[in-house]
């Protein structure tokens, strides 16, 4: 569902999940360069985000999330273009993103972080910030937890699944 269909709005819980997946799928950057699979491919990745902002004055907000983008040609990192957000909390239609595309970028073999990820929230602005995230290839899940952004938000807990699966080299 987008919130603004002129300009394919981001959402709050978007730009987040953009973030940890961005920073969780390339997060395989160890000594050497690490590299997403597929390369040079189009994905989603659906999962659920709770962020807490000053709109919800302090409480823990869950969503539902479908971040969208795509790994680059040589693999070597991801984009996060788009994403879109739903949920039975009126707060999880209203975010905006800021920023976007966010870069993924590989930190370690299991580790990544997405920088300049920010969103606003019916007049209050989160971000920019650099998330933090993990992967496991094994259950091709990105999560990220407790990342602070200024503007008094956080991103309590984000998990969404790649697809088509992402693996980590």
């Amino acid at each position: 569902m987008t919130l603004n269909p002129p300009t394919r709005s981001r959402t709050l819980a978007a730009a987040v999940s953009a973030l940890a997946i961005a920073g969780a799928t390339v997060g395989a950057a160890s000594a050497g360069a690490a590299t997403i699979s597929p390369a040079g491919t189009a994905f989603t990745a659906p999962g659920t985000i709770v962020v807490s902002t000053p709109a919800s004055f302090g409480v823990p907000v869950s969503c539902s999330i479908e971040l969208i983008g795509s790994t680059s040609a040589d693999g070597s990192s991801a984009s996060i273009t788009d994403a879109q957000i739903s949920g039975s909390n009126r707060l999880c239609n209203l975010p905006q993103l800021k920023n976007l595309p966010w870069t993924l970028t590989p930190t370690s073999a299991t580790t990544g972080e997405v920088s300049n990820v920010g969103f606003s929230l019916v007049g209050y602005n989160c971000g920019p910030a650099t998330l933090a995230g993990s992967f496991d290839n094994m259950t091709n899940t990105l999560t990220s937890t407790n990342q602070p952004m200024s503007g008094n938000c956080t991103v309590n807990s984000l998990s969404v699944q790649p697809d088509p699966a992402f693996t980590l080299s």
